[in-house]
């Protein structure tokens, strides 16, 4: 009986070991086959899919996430004629106090005055509510339009100005196809020595959006070469920073900005705007430069912006500087389309003035 026992023992003990060693070698051919189903290093193929408008903002900017493309987006002008259509001549830009946008001014209690700084063309917007921490500061703006397009006082400088309770000089900079590179960064220098002429620096802050978002840091750039006075802390929204066409979402979110949409008509202007001239020269890419020195900044971008990636690339250079850079990204939006009347531009362009109102003088 004994014998038995013992006999019965050691084969319900081996029966034991054959079904774990079954169970090892089923987990280690799953495992097998798991790693077989990842794919390999490379591209990574995506399937068509349909972005639904996001629920998690506000009805104004979900009606501006549910705008259609536009059919130009990839159709750069070709003759001078259309260029200089594209650049406003004649009638003034679109969306420009030039152009005629008075409704904008009264909505926001902004007044506008041109002037001619240092030799720069330029409009003075001044809101009719400047609180009395802002009255010795200046905001000198740049802005955006791929460097072709808009005039001085656009938009973003009005909501800075309404939204900021700042005074605000905007700088009409010349474009193609009237002057090429580097007349746009030259009279951005130009004007901002002459902002500084009148008001100290240290309560002067200098932003922008876009091309005027690059044109705020490659100014940054040229200033530190020659030894200008800096601004107390700046705001490049959204800029393009690299005109080489480089960082992931110029690839997430192709098609998916419905505004900038992809690589076509903006940067056609760019290249335009460059007539020949190295496109990574920090002065056109300033993403290239050298950010150690910079003051602080605060940027600006959504998730839908094809300059996602140029942004956050910004942020990390400035933060890898030492540099004190904040980043604020906004659901659902595409490029610069916090630049709106909507809640979430309020909030946008109060975030920006807290930022200014933490580092310039008074």
């Amino acid at each position: 009986m004994k014998l038995l026992v013992g006999f019965s023992d050691r084969f319900a003990l081996g029966a034991v070991l054959l079904a774990a060693l079954g169970v090892v070698l089923m987990m280690s051919v799953g495992v097998a086959q798991r790693r077989q189903a990842r794919p390999p290093a490379g591209p990574r193929e995506l399937p068509a899919r349909t972005l639904p408008v996001p629920d998690t903002v506000s009805p104004e900017t979900q009606r501006l996430i549910a705008g259609g493309i536009g059919d130009n987006w990839n159709v750069a002008p070709k003759t001078p004629e259309e260029w200089a259509a594209a650049a406003g001549r004649g009638g003034g830009a679109p969306g420009g106090i030039g152009g005629g946008n008075q409704a904008m001014l009264d909505r926001f209690g902004v007044k506008s005055e041109a002037r001619t700084v240092n030799g720069v063309a330029t409009y003075m917007l001044t809101p009719n509510d400047i609180p009395a921490e802002n009255r010795n500061r200046l905001l000198v703006h740049v802005h955006g339009g791929c460097y072709v397009m808009g005039g001085g006082g656009v938009a973003e400088g009005v909501y800075m100005a309404g939204f900021g309770h700042y005074k605000v000089l905007s700088v009409d900079y010349r474009r193609p196809p009237a002057a090429f590179y580097p007349a746009a960064l030259d009279d951005v220098v130009k004007a901002w020595k002459g902002a500084i002429a009148m008001n100290d620096p240290k309560n002067t802050g200098l932003f922008g959006l876009s091309a005027g978002g690059a044109l705020v840091l490659s100014a940054v750039l040229r200033m530190k070469q020659e030894g200008i006075p800096l601004p107390a802390a700046i705001a490049p929204g959204t800029p393009m920073s690299d005109l080489t066409g480089r960082g992931d979402s110029f690839q997430t979110n192709l098609m998916v900005d419905n505004v900038l949409v992809g690589i076509g008509r903006c940067d056609a202007m760019a290249e335009y705007y460059a007539n020949g001239h190295d496109l990574k020269d920090p002065m056109l890419s300033p993403i290239y430069g050298d950010f150690t020195g910079f003051p602080p900044a605060i940027l600006t971008t959504g998730t839908r912006d094809l300059l996602l990636s140029s942004t956050v690339r910004v942020h990390r250079k400035l933060r890898q500087a030492g540099v004190v850079a904040s980043l604020q990204v906004f659901e659902g939006q595409s490029h610069a389309q916090y630049n709106s009347d909507t809640p979430e531009g309020k909030e946008a362009y109060e975030e920006i003035a807290k930022f200014f109102n933490q580092h310039l003088g008074k």
